[in-house]
């Protein structure tokens, strides 16, 4: 009987463990689908630039727009948040956001391109927003750590595969064109989040007071403060490394065709293996000594881009995406677990902190690449990485001994 009773029990394990892994698998496939066209357009700028007749620094910006309808999206989903239902606003923002996707296939006008962006932005950060808040609130902990990494895996995966997809079909058929399979993408993503999450919830979002005094409550929190700051260091770092290394890789010092830049976002393949490790990883080390490790790594990754040599660079471009993938999927868990009462008011400041980097790594690294080139842009990176490193130290969750 005993040996029965084992045996069963081994097996009910072995069942639930693979539907944590079917799930993660499925969670993170809608953070695929959600997030494939912040990134994967960055793909096309060198072509969009030409198109539009415009400069690297416009290029840049105009593509990094979005940024600026994440933060808006960001905090108004946290403003209404009692009165979202999660699984309905995940599905419906990504049906309305194939609209502005495909839309970008027909404008030939910069300013209706970048305004194009800032919708695509808007409806990219609901999504995300509602999804992270939802996994915070149906998962406990620890599920959730494990479904955030997930989430931020599909981050990689759309970045790795999305660009990579995006150079392919340009090559094609066209530029402009490829839009459409992006619009394609973003309905498909739509229908797994039906599938996996459901059309509505059964319940309406519980109410956690007035959206102004949560912000109070999370911006005097110096931890979450912190993980905040270091939300928009994160994306002002990624964003300033992979929009303009594209102009670097295909100018004199490496000379390399548009169409290749594809098999260049190879360089996200590692990620897709280190960032599930994100949360044993905290566990083990605590958010403090894996934020400082990162930037420590970070660093010297740029510095390898430096001396112009292809490998060295690519080798360089590995590690830095590895490592804010780290940063990232550690920040959000971190934000889900401090955060005190109203979790999607929190996850609104973070992500809205996150998209304002994501905004200002392609203004300022922009206009210094434009004046210096590649040299002053890294130099720009690894300011902020430092600055990354001393925010990391203010990282602690109350009533921890091992601030994991």
């Amino acid at each position: 009987g005993g040996s029965m009773q084992l045996t069963l029990t081994g097996a009910l394990k072995g069942e639930l463990k693979r539907d944590v892994l079917r799930r993660m698998m499925l969670v993170g496939l809608i953070a695929f689908f959600t997030l494939i066209d912040l990134f994967a357009a960055q793909a096309l700028a060198p072509q969009l630039t030409e198109a539009y007749g415009t400069d690297t620094a416009s290029m840049g910006l105009a593509l990094n727009m979005a940024a600026v309808g994440m933060a808006v999206a960001g905090l108004t989903v946290a403003w209404f948040s009692d009165r979202i239902d999660r699984r309905l606003g995940i599905w419906v923002s990504l049906v309305v956001l194939a609209v502005p996707t495909a839309l970008l296939a027909v404008v030939d006008d910069l300013v209706l391109f970048t305004l194009l962006r800032v919708i695509q932005g808007a409806c990219m950060a609901t999504a995300f927003t509602l999804t992270m808040t939802f996994l915070s609130e149906e998962c406990d902990l620890t599920a959730a750590a494990g479904a955030m990494a997930a989430y931020v895996s599909g981050n990689v995966a759309s970045n790795l595969f999305g660009r990579l997809m995006a150079s392919e079909v340009a090559a094609g058929i066209g530029v402009f064109d490829t839009f459409y399979v992006f619009a394609a993408l973003n309905l498909l993503g739509a229908l797994l989040a039906i599938l996996v999450i459901g059309v509505r919830s059964t319940q309406p979002p519980a109410r956690s007071g007035p959206p102004l005094e949560a912000w109070r409550r999370h911006m005097a929190n110096p931890p979450l403060r912190a993980a905040f700051g270091l939300g928009f260091l994160i994306l002002f770092v990624f964003v300033g490394v992979f929009t303009y290394v594209n102009f670097e890789l295909v100018g004199p010092t490496y000379g390399l065709a548009p169409a290749d830049l594809g098999l260049v976002y190879l360089v996200f393949l590692p990620s897709l293996i280190t960032t599930p490790m994100a949360g044993d990883l905290v566990a083990r080390f605590g958010p403090q000594r894996l934020f400082m490790g990162a930037a420590a790594l970070s660093l010297a990754a740029i510095a390898a881009t430096l001396p112009g040599n292809l490998m060295a660079t690519l080798l360089g471009l590995a590690v830095l995406a590895a490592a804010t993938f780290q940063m990232q999927a550690a920040a959000t868990a971190f934000v889900g677990r401090v955060a005190e009462g109203n979790r999607a008011a929190a996850n609104g400041l973070y992500l809205t902190a996150y998209y304002l980097g994501g905004l200002m790594g392609a203004l300022v690294v922009g206009l210094v690449y434009e004046a210096g080139g590649w040299t002053g842009a890294a130099l720009v990176i690894a300011l902020a990485l430092a600055g990354a490193a001393a925010l990391a130290r203010q990282l602690s969750v109350p009533g921890s001994a091992t601030a994991a």
